[in-house]
């Protein structure tokens, strides 16, 4: 079964629109893996609009069950990492001002780069995972970085999945058929939500993990955060 890890930035961004700790980050990561949840992602930003270096410390006793940590490999993103040592750190290309992740690598062009980096935190024994378009041709390159998985960035099958979502997923499909080759997981994530999700996993081989925030948190307001982990667990279960 495909893993669902949470991503809670959405919960500090309503947090930090008022200040003090409410709704509470770490408590909101306590209850979703109660809920089912099989990971809790966060992808911190230098300008901590949304989790802060604070949270990111704070998590890392009460994630239980696989903690992701998500950001553009600075040199203070890289300390930290290193520091907090979570299950996995997804490598993300993404402007410091960006408002939320919009492309993946071009795992040929910083192909040294990543790998200097990800050896870093294979050292440290962390899992390593790239952010990458559905791409083919860049799977051999991320696979040369040392990484153990890539992230599919998903945003584009979001919004072709309506109009034709055969001819929305098939890059993706051609993607992961790549990485297995070369022995790469595939994870995925960005604007997956409940009525794009089940196509997708039950299309795409070797998914191991994927990492929904926005679209879970939203649909969460209306539905409550437990009855919506699950929802999106039966979205993902194979019976």
């Amino acid at each position: 079964m495909t893993k669902l890890s949470v991503n809670i930035n959405k919960i500090a961004t309503l947090r930090n629109a008022r200040g003090g700790e409410t709704p509470s980050v770490t408590e909101a990561a306590i209850k979703i893996q109660e809920f089912g949840g099989q990971g809790i992602t966060i992808h911190p930003r230098p300008d901590e609009r949304h989790i802060t270096r604070k949270d990111v410390y704070d998590l890392k006793p009460l994630v239980t069950t696989e903690y992701n940590i998500e950001g553009n490999p600075h040199r203070a993103f890289i300390d930290m990492v290193l520091q907090v040592k979570p299950e996995q750190v997804t490598l993300v290309p993404d402007a410091d001002d960006a408002i939320t992740s919009n492309a993946g690598w071009d795992t040929k062009k910083h192909l040294d780069f990543l790998k200097e980096i990800i050896a870093e935190f294979k050292n440290a024994g962390i899992r390593t995972s790239i952010f990458l378009d559905p791409t083919p041709e860049l799977v051999e390159y991320a696979a040369k970085t040392g990484a153990d998985r890539i992230e599919l960035y998903t945003e584009a099958y979001a919004k072709e999945y309506f109009a034709n979502k055969e001819q929305a997923v098939k890059p993706y499909l051609e993607t992961a058929i790549v990485a297995g080759d070369f022995g790469l997981g595939v994870n995925a994530g960005h604007d997956l939500s409940l009525d794009n999700l089940k196509y997708f996993a039950d299309t795409i081989p070797n998914l191991l993990e994927v990492s929904i925030g926005h679209a879970l948190v939203s649909e969460a307001l209306y539905m409550g955060m437990e009855n919506t982990v699950r929802a999106y667990l039966k979205r993902l279960a194979k019976w």
